[in-house]
């Protein structure tokens, strides 16, 4: 029994160096299983990628109305729901009315009293023009007592016959101006009638303008159509219930979905890369399987600040979209392959396989004896590939990581251990 523990504690040290030898064979066959990719020979594309939104290029701009600035701010207290599919004759949004029915009862009730006042100032001139009248009836009468004592003064003494003469001039006199009193009278009240109307014609407008205003507030679609809700300048985010706007801005819009945009912003350093007529591949976030195509139609000649919190500078760019779908709606966001050219037979390679050190590219090219890093030149690149102009043949296998990185951290933790030691 003895001799035979002493045999199995002289196997101990011969057992333990042969597993250290698999567990090291192990690693070594594991660090060998890298994931691979094969050099491709084809057509390569300059690309670049940027995100935009889908709109119609025709559309229906439904703006908030132009009102008084006496009834105040708009505020939408009713507004239809975001996509909704809408028909002629529905209302999109409603505003606050409570002041424009405040300014129709103010002016039913300013119209109600200068009716009033003009029917008191009417019967205030008649009675002016009766008691005018009833003065000249009594000068007239007066001036004919003077006459008829004037004709009958003949046998009357010369100084007599004088003053009834001067009485008789004196009525005369008194007789035009009564005529003469009311001729004024009457131009006088001519024009206050004139003005007290004009007064009642300016309420009957403003009343009038009120009605009109508040047929305003409700905003009614003019055609079928999906109600595209734009957003709001101050707030960034699309108009809702209780946003405040002013006159004449775009609320709404009822888009032809029958042809379609999308609106992309260009970083003002890559502008120079797009011109009219690239091919664009456009693929919705919202649904990322389905891809459309289209054209670059126009970019702008000025940039604009890319939001409204950033000072960088961007350029819109317009790209028309072949056909349609049902499920291509105006505010979805897309992301958009801008095709900026192509090189024919070209090989490249993924990305993630070139390893840069300064100035030099390199990769790990499998051979018969396993992998070994060989220098490349590079050239154009895109998203995802670069092209090799040198170094690589086609159908080459390369690594698509280090293939010794578990070596290498293992060498550099045992430097890292003996210096420490040291």
């Amino acid at each position: 029994m003895k001799q035979m523990i002493i045999q199995v504690k002289r196997y101990i040290p011969i057992l333990y160096i042969m597993l250290l030898l698999l567990n090291a064979g192990c690693r070594k066959q594991q660090q060998q299983v890298v994931p691979e990719t094969k050099v491709t020979k084809g057509t390569f594309y300059i690309e670049m990628y940027e995100e935009g939104e889908v709109e119609a290029i025709k559309s229906i701009n439904i703006t908030s109305p132009n009102i008084s600035w006496r009834y105040g701010n708009l505020k939408i207290t009713q507004i239809v729901k975001d996509g909704t599919e809408v028909h002629a004759g529905d209302t999109l949004i409603v505003f606050d009315p409570s002041e424009v029915r405040k300014g129709i009862v103010d002016a039913e009730s300013s119209l109600e009293m200068s009716m009033a006042e003009l029917q008191k100032l009417e019967a205030q001139h008649q009675s002016d023009i009766d008691e005018l009248k009833a003065d000249l009836e009594i000068t007239r009468l007066s001036h004919e007592i003077s006459k008829i004592r004037f004709e009958s003064a003949a046998y009357e003494s010369d100084i007599k016959k004088k003053e009834i003469r001067l009485n008789l001039d004196k009525a005369s006199i008194a007789l035009e101006r009564a005529k003469e009193q009311i001729d004024n009278r009457l131009k006088i009240q001519i024009e206050e009638i004139k003005q007290k109307k004009l007064s009642i014609n300016q309420d009957r407008s403003r009343l009038k303008e009120a009605h009109e205003t508040l047929e305003k507030l409700f905003l009614i679609s003019p055609s079928s159509g999906i109600a595209i809700i734009n957003r709001n300048w101050t707030t960034g985010n699309k108009f809702q219930v209780g946003d405040q706007c002013w006159s004449g801005f775009p609320l709404i819009q009822l888009p032809d979905l029958s042809a379609l945009r999308a609106n992309v912003k260009i970083n003002e350093v890559d502008i120079a890369k797009i011109t009219k007529g690239l091919q664009v591949e456009i693929k919705p976030d919202a649904f990322s399987d389905s891809i459309f195509h289209g054209e670059v139609a126009t970019v702008a000649n000025l940039a604009i600040n890319k939001d409204n919190k950033s000072k960088v500078k961007v350029f819109p760019v317009e790209v028309n979209i072949k056909g349609t779908d049902e499920k291509l709606l105006p505010g979805l966001t897309v992301s958009c392959r801008i095709i900026l050219g192509k090189i024919e037979n070209a090989l490249y390679i993924p990305i993630e396989a070139v390893k840069t050190d300064g100035n030099i590219s390199s990769v790990y090219k499998k051979t018969a004896k396993g992998y070994e890093q060989v220098e490349i030149v590079t050239a154009q690149s895109n998203k995802n590939y670069v092209v090799v102009t040198e170094g690589l043949e086609e159908n080459d296998r390369i690594a698509l990581s280090d293939p010794f990185a578990e070596t290498k951290e293992s060498e550099k933790k045992e430097k890292d251990n003996s210096e420490n030691k040291e």
